[in-house]
């Protein structure tokens, strides 16, 4: 099905591999500005999966060098929010529910964060006017381990009351 901004990333996953990550995550930061502020870098788009990096650098340190906990989190939200609108279609509006961010331990160097959908969970948003899911999201930092475990939950709703 789709809607307008996964049209546009259908586009720009078409031009050069060096020139996407760059149009997405320009694109995404004009709309979604607070993101921007942290340098949340998207690496990959599909409906299915979305991939995102957040360089551990000065503007986003706590006050031990790692990355603080609330860029953690906004990359977290990011990526589910990115995979979970490519499926929202045009006539409702996707929101962010609920969010819980248990930190395991301290972060080490860059994070990644993975989100995916199942074909179910898009065939429900894609076939319901209304709902709510959990969008799973891994995190991972330079060791490889998970420093923080994510749960966001997502719903849609139409855009006419």
């Amino acid at each position: 099905m789709g809607n307008r901004f996964s049209s546009f990333v259908s586009k720009v996953n078409k031009a050069p591999k060096f020139m996407q990550s760059f149009l997405l995550t320009t694109f995404f930061n004009t709309k979604v500005r607070f993101a921007g502020t942290t340098g949340v870098k998207i690496e990959k788009v599909t409906r299915q999966q979305t991939i995102l990096s957040l360089k551990n650098k000065k503007s986003v340190q706590n006050h031990i060098g790692g990355i603080h906990a609330i860029a953690a989190a906004v990359l977290a939200e990011s990526a589910t929010g990115i995979v979970f609108g490519m499926n929202v279609p045009n006539d409702r509006v996707p929101l962010l529910k609920s969010m819980t961010v248990d930190y395991q331990r301290r972060m080490q160097g860059n994070l990644k964060a993975v989100a995916n959908l199942t074909t179910d969970q898009i065939n429900m948003i894609e076939g319901q006017e209304k709902g709510d899911m959990t969008v799973p999201v891994i995190i991972t930092d330079d060791s490889g381990q998970m420093p923080i475990i994510c749960q966001m939950e997502w719903a849609w709703v139409s855009k006419k009351r």
